[in-house]
């Protein structure tokens, strides 16, 4: 039976994850994850503690960018997103860089804490899951930039309008403001 692969991109603890999708007549089969299975080919420990899912009715709608204070396992369980990974780690080597994902059933990210995770449906009923080893809490400032920041210069590859964010990822601060604010 073949295994995921695993591999880590130029940005310190950001991961992709290609899994093994097993179709037939009847749809398809895939370990989204296996603790022991990721960590032996190199993946961190994640220890999940919250299950988040985003269900995107149409394309074009973005989430993020959010860097809260843990990991992630992200991974699409249905349709397919454009996701932009930033590293908002101001003593990280790569801050400020950016990568970016077509992400569908097959492929998932191991993001570490300080990366700014942020995603576009690229399809309608997209869902978006990521798994946590943090919980969230209300009422919590989390770190966010926002989604068209100047400086990150990420290239969504659809338009976005009034109805595509929430309204508190619309109120986010750029980098700079963010980090010229910070002690």
């Amino acid at each position: 039976m073949p295994e995921p692969k695993v591999s880590e991109t130029d940005i310190k603890g950001l991961f992709v994850i290609d899994l093994v999708v097993h179709e037939d007549t009847r749809g398809s089969f895939r370990e989204a994850f296996r603790a022991e299975k990721l960590e032996a080919l190199g993946l961190p420990r994640l220890g999940p503690v919250q299950w988040n899912i985003a269900e995107n009715l149409r394309p074009g709608i973005v989430r993020g960018i959010h860097a809260e204070p843990w990991e992630k396992f992200v991974h699409v369980v249905h349709g397919r997103v454009f996701a932009a990974i930033a590293d908002l780690r101001p003593k990280s080597a790569t801050f400020k860089q950016v990568k970016t994902f077509d992400l569908d059933r097959s492929k998932a990210l191991f993001l570490s804490r300080g990366l700014g995770n942020s995603c576009q449906v690229l399809e309608a009923g997209t869902i978006y899951g990521y798994l946590v080893n943090g919980n969230w809490q209300p009422g919590q400032q989390y770190l966010g930039i926002r989604y068209n920041d100047p400086e990150l210069n990420i290239r969504w590859p659809l338009p976005v309008g009034p109805e595509d964010l929430s309204e508190k990822d619309w109120g986010l601060p750029t980098l700079r403001r963010t980090f010229s604010e910070s002690p």
